[in-house]
Parts: C-alpha cells; sequence; structure tokens
C-alpha cells in the first residue's frame, strides 16, 4: 500500500494511481532500443495508470524522468528489461531494452489498461461520479506478472510504510542487477527467483524484515513457476493459487491480482486505512470494517476496486488519528 496525503506518496496514494508526471521537456535522445507506438481508444494518464506499480519514490525499479516518461525495470518470462513509455499527443510510445524488451512491448497496451473497460463503471455515489469525470485517464494496469507485485506486497505486511519501502529498496539494489540499457541512475532489476531464495538471512534483518515475511517469499519463490502461471487464470482463481502458499492472506493476494491482472473488482480487505476512507466517503463513517465497506461497495460488484481508487483519489478522507503502529527498525536489534 502506499499513502495517500498528497504531496508525500505513500502506499494508498499509489494504490489510488496519484504520481506526478511531469509535462514534457526537451531530453536528449535515448540510445537505441525496439519501439512500439499505441494509440489508446480514450483519455489516458500515465500517471494514474502505472502509479501503483511504484514502491514509494526511491523504488529502485520505477522512476518518472523531467521529460514526462515513465520507466520501469522488470524481469520478464524473457529475461529482464527496461520499457519506457511516454505521451505524443494521442500516441504512446513504448522503447523497451534488453532480452526482455520484445516481452514488454507486446504487453504495453495491456500494461496501459487496454483490458480495462473503465465506461461499464456506472458511478451511484457523486462523490465517484465528479472524480471519475475529473479523472478522465483513469484506466487499470495489466502488468502479466506476478512475482513482481507479490513479493514487494508481502514486504508491506503488518509494517510502516517507510519500512516496506525501505525493505523493497535496499533489497531490490543489493541482489537485484542494473536495468538494461539507458535507464536511469540506480534503476535495477527486481532479482530472480534463485537469488530471493539465497540472500542470506542477516541481509533480510539488516533490511528490516522479520522472519515471518522473509519466510513467506522464500516459500513463494520456490514455486515462483506455478504462481506466474496464475496470470493466465481469472483473478479468483489466482488470488485462491496465491493463498495456497502459508503466508499468503486475502490482503496480500488482493493487492496482487490489482496489479498483475488489472482485476477491477478484487477490493483489499484487511487493510488498516481503507475500509475506514471508504466508510467515511460514502457513509461518513470512518470506523467502518471490512464487512461495512464490501456492504457500501456491493453496487459496484463487478468494479468495487475501481470505485475504491476513485474514492483514494477524491480526497475525501477522515483526520488522521495518532498512528496505530509504531515504526521500529529490526536491523538495529
Amino acid at each position: 500500500m502506499a499513502g495517500r496525503f498528497a504531496p508525500r506518496p505513500s502506499r494508498t496514494t499509489v494504490r489510488g494511481g496519484h504520481v506526478a508526471v511531469p509535462g514534457a521537456v526537451p531530453r536528449q535522445a535515448a540510445g537505441p532500443g525496439r519501439v512500439r507506438e499505441w494509440v489508446p481508444d480514450g483519455p489516458l494518464d500515465l500517471g494514474l495508470v502505472l502509479g501503483p506499480l511504484r514502491r514509494g519514490p526511491g523504488d529502485p525499479t520505477f522512476r518518472v524522468t523531467p521529460d514526462g516518461s515513465v520507466w520501469r525495470a522488470c524481469l520478464t518470462p524473457a529475461g529482464p528489461g527496461t520499457l519506457r513509455v511516454s505521451a505524443l499527443g494521442d500516441r504512446v510510445r513504448g522503447q523497451a531494452w534488453g532480452p526482455g524488451a520484445e516481452w514488454l512491448l507486446e504487453g504495453l497496451p495491456e500494461l496501459l489498461g487496454a483490458a480495462d473497460d473503465p465506461a461499464a463503471f456506472v458511478p451511484r455515489h457523486r462523490l465517484l461520479a465528479t472524480t471519475r469525470h475529473r479523472r478522465p485517464g483513469l484506466r487499470l494496469t495489466r502488468s502479466g506478472l506476478v512475482l513482481e507485485s507479490l513479493i514487494p506486497s508481502i514486504l508491506e505486511q503488518k509494517v510502516t510504510t517507510v519500512e516496506a519501502y525501505r525493505a523493497w529498496r535496499l533489497l531490490v539494489r543489493g541482489f537485484g542487477e542494473p536495468a538494461p540499457g539507458p535507464a536511469p541512475e540506480r534503476m535495477h532489476v527486481m532479482p530472480a527467483p534463485r537469488t530471493w531464495a539465497l540472500i542470506p538471512s542477516w541481509e533480510w534483518h539488516r533490511a528490516g524484515v522479520d522472519n515471518k515475511r522473509a519466510s513467506t517469499i522464500l516459500r513463494a519463490v520456490r514455486v515462483a513457476a506455478r504462481l506466474e502461471e496464475a496470470v493466465r487464470m481469472e483473478p479468483g482463481a489466482a488470488r485462491a493459487r496465491l493463498e495456497v502458499v502459508p503466508g499468503i492472506g486475502p490482503w496480500t493476494s488482493a493487492e496482487t491480482v490489482q496489479r498483475s491482472h488489472g482485476a477491477a473488482d478484487e477490493v483489499t480487505v484487511g487493510d488498516l486505512h481503507l475500509p475506514g476512507i471508504v466508510g467515511w466517503a460514502l457513509a461518513g463513517d470512518r470506523d467502518a470494517d471490512d464487512s461495512v465497506m464490501l456492504e457500501l461497495l456491493e453496487p459496484y460488484a463487478g468494479h468495487r476496486h475501481r470505485a475504491a481508487r476513485l474514492i483514494l483519489l477524491s480526497g475525501r478522507t477522515p483526520a488522521r488519528r495518532a498512528p496505530k503502529m509504531p515504526r521500529w527498525d529490526i536491523g538495529q536489534l
């Protein structure tokens, strides 16, 4: 998850897709790479669409440059790859490098929401109707990569945003390889499953990852191929496969398929903040729990995740309370 109060990015904000993409400015041409151009069938906001894939402002796998381009470093089924996405009027240009370049360009339309159907969403609350009108470029991304979303979601289990982002940043930079091509400085590709499995226990400790989360990641990477197969399943079946792995529950599986599948209906349950935000926005109830949240979202069956994202983007959130979860670093022990 990522925080939700601009300008400081956080888990809820990133999940809501609020990632600022600067206006285009002149930039020196990048090195040669494979290129694909695609024309979306409606408005498209790169920051809203790709924002949920960023894990904090220091994410080594995601970068927004001053020219308005969005860069992603990915471990694809074909190998490491770097993708640069930029808007050119009514067109989108993708440029990719590395062994995974062709795979990244082939999946560019779905990454940018081509498989999503925002027109099927019917707002039943004025807040959602207004937000959709103000954010016409919102589409749900489909990355086609399960582990890429699963591992950082596991790192985010029951810890603060800062702790989760720090762990992801340290582990990817420490054990991933530099992004192929002319990627921005310090961009890295996520480690391969075998590399995750070989990370020493003290490195998990230094990154602030407790044994429970580290063990869950290790169990997941041992069956990485089977988990990646889930991208070809329906979201519900994919979540069921992920939850077979001990330590992966409904919260983690939902956070994963929202990104890997572009699942419009897979709303996150078990979240510390989301039920209160939805309850406050739709019913003025900041103490709403998961059951109340699901009841309020029931009119949006089929698009409950989209409705939740629109609520997060609306800015209608209850006033902050004192933190419920203390921040601590096990690496200091």
